[in-house]
């Protein structure tokens, strides 16, 4: 079976903060995604488009439906701002290819935009942010039946930030998996013919994401309530980066209290691998 996919990831950073966030360390995220699909399918081809931007083109020559499958990324904008012409050219795409009928997948953003381009709504989470660690994600039970879980414990914890949730689910979609700060943290969207499979939380981060993205908005977050101080902030970066540098160390495992949901690529991309498998590979053949 060949493995030349050709998969479009959609970075939903606009260009203003796709800067920040590489100079404190940080992935870009089209670049997180990309290395997450060839680490899992060897061989894939991924053009990485930035729908935020108003230049922004598929690849010359490109169609949607060239591709095996269209991944989405996460983004520092506010999907339920209608006015802004950064979010309503990315649901107007999001819209094109659910007719299209090629899968996708994704994360964060993902989440709010498979819902959002099916007609359903979100706004911004009444308990604030959920950054760092997403505890205690606990499927459902069509999300223990579903194929975007197999091989998955029923209750782990994932890589997250996010201040706006799903709030209203459209026709089609079947909520997966939740958790006390979030109602929805896995969705299965049908559409128009085409399949959205979302994350609110990121497979694609690790510890130094985390790090690098708090090191960004530490401020921020800090006036958000996420910490106590600048300081708290800055001793959970350290945290993070350590356990990213030594990831068996027992002390910071403890301090932080992760398992290897969170620490082994294999268990967290695990869903990634499911939709390669379930809805990517039988394009391959066709």
């Amino acid at each position: 079976m060949t493995n030349n996919a050709r998969f479009l990831v959609l970075d939903g950073y606009p260009e203003e903060h796709r800067g920040p966030l590489a100079e404190n360390g940080g992935t870009l995220a089209g670049d997180l995604y990309a290395r997450m699909l060839t680490s899992n399918m060897p061989g894939a081809e991924v053009d990485i488009i930035f729908p935020a931007d108003a230049d922004c083109r598929l690849p010359e020559g490109k169609a949607i439906e060239a591709y095996h499958g269209v991944c989405w990324t996460g983004s520092s904008l506010t999907i339920h701002n209608d006015a802004d012409d950064r979010v309503a050219r990315q649901i107007r795409f999001c819209q094109a290819v659910y007719e299209t009928r090629v899968p996708m997948f994704g994360s964060c953003w993902a989440a709010q935009m498979a819902v959002t381009a099916a007609g359903g709504k979100c706004a911004k989470n009444p308990k604030g942010r959920e950054f760092g660690l997403a505890r205690k994600i606990s499927l459902t039970e069509e999300g223990r039946a579903h194929p975007m879980f197999m091989g998955k414990k029923s209750v782990f914890d994932g890589f997250t930030s996010h201040e706006d949730e799903v709030q209203e689910l459209p026709e089609g979609a079947v909520l997966l998996a939740g958790n006390d700060f979030t109602r929805v943290q896995a969705v299965d969207v049908t559409h128009q013919g085409g399949s959205f499979w979302a994350l609110q939380y990121h497979p694609e981060y690790d510890f130094n994401e985390v790090a690098s993205l708090c090191r960004w908005r530490r401020e921020g977050l800090t006036k958000q309530g996420n910490f106590t101080s600048l300081d708290d902030a800055d001793s959970f970066i350290a945290k993070m980066q350590g356990l990213f540098e030594d990831p068996v160390s027992h002390a910071l495992r403890w301090q932080l209290g992760v398992d290897d949901d969170v620490l082994e690529a294999d268990i967290r991309e695990q869903e990634l691998r499911n939709w390669i498998a379930i809805k990517v590979r039988p394009r391959l053949d066709d």
